[in-house]
């Protein structure tokens, strides 16, 4: 049996491997390109070639740091935006009984069902009637309005999974509505927190068709359309290209090392109950 078991484990972890190789893979051979010149590039496509070329690092900050932070900005604001609209919707609906409480949901979750792609003509009228076409606001709000139809599903369903003792006790010890928010269910809500940031930021930085579609200042385009324009400029600068390829994707990375462990257990918390909460 332990032989059998050995075996068993022993294909699964090559499995696994094969998988993990085949995902970084890409990333690799970016950051790879990303420090050669041209000649080394055509002549040792696949491999590392010496010298190293870091100046590539500094011709790409110095054509996509403007795209670098307007992404922030505009990420940093919407997931700001999402995680306050959210959290407050969800407290509501998870710990408030009211009229039409149930329908008000049930439309939120139909929401998911709606196809991005059916609204954007819709959502594109709207932001050119309002005078928001080549501004930050053309990004931020339809993020905002999107991420927090997701959000607010997940925050009430973690959120009815806190028990209700503790609002209970809250009560018994004066604290309002707003109080036992504040005091009490955000300082629990940490993992579902950390859940709703890495989805937000994900999103909203890789982003590429709506912001090509509301902005036609270069000063205010993202990373994700800069760096299209910018392969149009540097077509055969291969090293300067996906270096700034590598920074462009260095604040996911960054992100996702420190938010990981609440993005799991957020996860854990919706999908296995409130165990995480003890």
């Amino acid at each position: 049996m332990s032989t059998r078991q050995g075996r068993r484990d022993l294909l699964i972890g090559s499995i696994l491997m094969i998988l993990v190789i085949f995902t970084l893979f890409p990333y690799v051979f970016m950051v790879v390109t990303s420090l050669k010149d041209n000649d080394q590039f055509h002549t040792s496509y696949w491999i590392p070639s010496l010298p190293f070329h870091w100046e590539n690092y500094t011709a790409a900050w110095n054509q996509i740091s403007v795209y670098i932070m307007n992404s922030l900005i505009v990420a940093c604001t919407s997931m700001i935006g999402v995680l306050v609209l959210s959290s407050i919707a969800a407290f509501v609906f998870a710990r408030y009984k009211f009229l039409g409480r149930n329908f008000l949901f049930t439309m939120i979750a139909a929401l998911l069902m709606v196809p991005s792609i059916s609204s954007l003509v819709p959502l594109f009228i709207l932001v050119r009637d309002m005078g928001l076409i080549n501004t930050r606001l053309a990004l931020i709000l339809p993020y905002m309005a999107s991420g927090s139809i997701f959000a607010t599903f997940l925050m009430r369903t973690f959120f009815q999974q806190v028990p209700n003792e503790l609002f209970e006790a809250a009560h018994i010890d004066g604290a309002a509505g707003w109080q036992a928010y504040f005091y009490v269910m955000l300082p629990l809500s940490g993992p579902i927190i950390g859940t709703i940031i890495l989805l937000t930021l994900t999103t909203v930085w890789n982003d590429y068709f709506w912001p090509l579609l509301t902005l036609t200042d270069d000063n205010l385009r993202t990373v994700t359309t800069g760096l299209a324009f910018l392969q149009g400029q540097n077509v055969t600068l291969w090293g300067p290209l996906f270096a700034g390829y590598v920074l462009a994707s260095l604040p996911l990375v960054i992100v996702y090392f420190f938010a990981s462990r609440y993005f799991i257990a957020g996860v854990g918390g919706v999908v296995g109950g409130g165990d995480m909460l003890k």
